[in-house]
Order: structure tokens, then sequence, then C-alpha cells
């Protein structure tokens, strides 16, 4: 009775992990959601004559379309495709609402009183700078716009670092695939189009902690350089940061439909 209690339990562990080693479910990229940050009252940051809402709307059709023509079998959604204004909340439902694979915010920076400039592509995390929490500080803030924002967002302060502890359990099951994607953007901003490259970083962005799969936020040039916000603000320009994000997305759909 016990060899057969002991041969039913082996039986049971190679079936285990026969189950767990020969199923690979399938994962494809086919549904993206591209998130123009900001847009009608809310006009983000700004240069001397250029608004984020309008350089984020700008770039994020062109990376759609590109998208759109050029990769057979993916289905773009935009948050936003003119000058409206949306809750954090809501930008993040369309995403899972619509059951995403990825989804890419488009921003541009600032920093005020200092020469910043360069790229900067953001996933779900801790701060670990006084940087990076600013940055996220102010796009977060946006909330306080929002009617009922203290109901909506369950009582969040985007300005108390103890509001931001909640973060640290968000997002673990998609941290590795962002990360993967937020990578191949800065690559390619850095590799071809020679834009300056500050990296990828992690801070506690709201509309990313909502969303229900692999997320970034793009932090596309600073509006408070003049010399960036002149590229930013160039047909040319957004067509470069454009045409760099859709290739590490064709990268990383490849790479993530390669593992399965």
């Amino acid at each position: 009775m016990k060899n057969i209690g002991t041969k039913l339990l082996l039986l049971a562990i190679t079936l285990l992990n026969f189950s767990a080693t020969s199923y690979t479910p399938e994962f494809k990229v086919s549904v993206v959601v591209i998130d123009a940050g900001h847009g009608g009252k809310d006009p983000g940051t700004s240069g001397k004559s250029t608004k984020e809402k309008d350089v984020a709307l700008k770039i994020a059709l062109k990376l759609g379309k590109y998208i759109e023509e050029n990769v057979a079998g993916v289905k773009v959604i935009y948050t936003r495709k003119t000058d409206k204004y949306l809750g954090l909340d809501e930008r993040a439902a369309i995403a899972n609402k619509n059951k995403a694979d990825l989804f890419i915010c488009i921003h541009a920076n600032s920093l005020t009183g200092a020469v910043a400039y360069g790229t900067e592509t953001y996933v779900m995390g801790l701060h670990k700078d006084k940087d990076n929490f600013d940055v996220a500080k102010r796009e977060n803030s946006v909330i306080l716009m929002d009617q009922n924002y203290e109901e909506r967002y369950e009582g969040f302060d985007p300005k108390s670092p103890e509001s931001y502890i909640l973060f640290s359990l968000n997002q673990t099951a998609y941290q590795e695939n962002s990360l993967k994607f937020a990578q191949k953007v800065e690559e390619q901003f850095k590799t071809r189009v020679g834009r300056s490259s500050r990296g990828v970083k992690q801070a506690g962005f709201m509309v990313l902690w909502k969303t229900t799969m692999p997320s970034v936020l793009i932090e596309t040039g600073f509006l408070s350089n003049s010399k960036e916000e002149m590229f930013l603000a160039s047909d040319n320009g957004q067509d470069l940061i454009a045409s760099a994000i859709y290739r590490a997305f064709k990268e990383y759909k490849a790479e993530i439909e390669s593992i399965n």
C-alpha cells in the first residue's frame, strides 16, 4: 500500500512537471494603446512657444500610423486623437477595457532653472531619487483637475511621499516586459536617432499603476531646453521620435512572440 502511495505521488509530480514545462500559453502583441499625455484644459508643461499636450498628440498619432501601416495584425487604440481632456483613470480604463497587450504613454519633460536635456522612459516602480519623484508628482498632479478626485483615486495625494507606498505592491507581473520595451525605446533613441538617453527609470505614475499590462511612460525631451523644444516642435523631430518608438515596438513584439 505504501509503495502504491509513493508511485501515485511520483506520478502526480511527473504530470505536474510535464504540464508546467510542456504548455506555454500563447502570447501575441496584437493590441496596443497609445496615450498622448495631457490635453484639453490640461496643457502639461510648456516651452517658450510649445505645449506638451500638442507635442505628445502629434507624436502619438505618428507612432500609431507607423504601426497601422507596417505591422499586420495589430490593433492600435488611441486614448485621444484630438485636443481633449482625460483623467488618468480614464486613460488606464481604455487600455484595460480593450485588453491591451502594451500601453505606451507619450509625454515631454521640463526642468526649470537647469539646462536638462535628453529622453527618459519610465516603468512603474518606486522612485530612487528626487528627480524621478518630481517627474511623477508633476504628471500625477493632473488628478487635481478631476471632479471627485479624492474618491476616484482612493485618497491618493500626488504631493505626499506616503501616498506612493501603495505603488510598491504594483505591477510585478508586468515589470519584466515593461523593462524590455523601455530599454528598446531608449536604445533606439540613442543609436538610431542620436538623442541623448537619460536611461530607463522607475517612478510611481498613477496612469501606469492602474493599467493591467506592460506599460511605459516616455518623456521625449525637455521643452524647458530651447534646442530640444525646437526639435520636438518640428515635424521632422516628431517623426524621428515616433519612428524610434515604432522600431522598438517591432523588436519587442518579435521578441515576445518568439518566446512562445
